[in-house]
């Protein structure tokens, strides 16, 4: 158990959506000093990598310890790849997955990657559908009618290649066979009805990671700490000084 909080989070946020989404969440974690990564320009999934890697090095090297990464979705698919490295002491995983794409007798854990390379062919047609289409999938019916949907902080103003770069990620990077090697504690907050990365998703990684704790958030869609960043705040801080 740790006596004191403190440290650093290096967020990740998710695909076409804004590091501004955190922000809320830093301010009710000031024991802690915040970083994030931008990679809406990326012009490649090789780039978004490098972009990840070289940041939480270059927070690693200058004595950030403990070092944890909050990843949203994408993010937390970038988190896992980087804890994989040995490069976090801690990971805090919204809406994650081990593996995006899946085959068709695991659609209950992930999407086909036709709908994928579906999505990135669409992209280059008419972007503002593909993107209105994915925000409408990110809520649930509740949560649309409280006017989630609606939170500002949640559009991204990402590149049409970074957004093609962000889901060739999500079709070709994959963690899944490694989850039993990463040892670091991790904390899973997902939404019960999240219809991008099912919940199924979530558990998948609780039962293959070493050190994991899920956080299930009921009637919550893909974005489970949006308008419940009070109660996630506390439960990080929690959790951490558990560890």
């Amino acid at each position: 158990m740790r006596s004191q909080l403190g440290g650093t989070i290096l967020w990740l946020t998710g695909w076409s959506m804004s590091n501004q989404v955190f922000d809320r969440l830093r301010g009710l974690l000031p024991d802690f000093h915040h970083a994030s990564v931008d990679y809406s320009a990326a012009a490649s999934s090789e780039e978004m990598l490098h972009l990840t890697e070289t940041a939480a090095k270059g927070l690693l090297s200058s004595g950030s310890a403990p070092f944890l990464i909050g990843g949203w979705s994408l993010g937390g698919l970038l988190a896992l790849k980087l804890a994989d490295q040995k490069l976090a002491d801690g990971l805090v995983l919204f809406s994650a997955t081990a593996r995006f794409t899946r085959p068709k007798e695991q659609q209950n854990r992930g999407w086909g990657d036709a709908y994928v390379r579906q999505m990135i062919t669409g992209l280059q047609r008419d972007r503002q559908a593909i993107e209105s289409k994915f925000s409408q999938m990110m809520f649930t019916d509740l949560e649309t009618a409280s006017d989630l949907r609606n939170h500002r902080s949640l559009v991204g103003d990402w590149t049409t290649p970074a957004l093609i770069a962000g889901l060739e990620t999500l079709r070709h990077v994959e963690c899944l066979s490694r989850l039993p090697t990463i040892h670091c504690p991790v904390l899973l907050i997902h939404g019960t009805e999240d219809q991008i990365c099912p919940y199924e998703a979530a558990e998948e990684l609780l039962m293959q990671l070493p050190q994991a704790k899920l956080l299930a958030i009921p009637d919550s869609g893909h974005a489970p700490f949006v308008g419940r960043e009070a109660s996630i705040a506390e439960s990080i801080r929690s959790w951490w000084h558990d560890q």
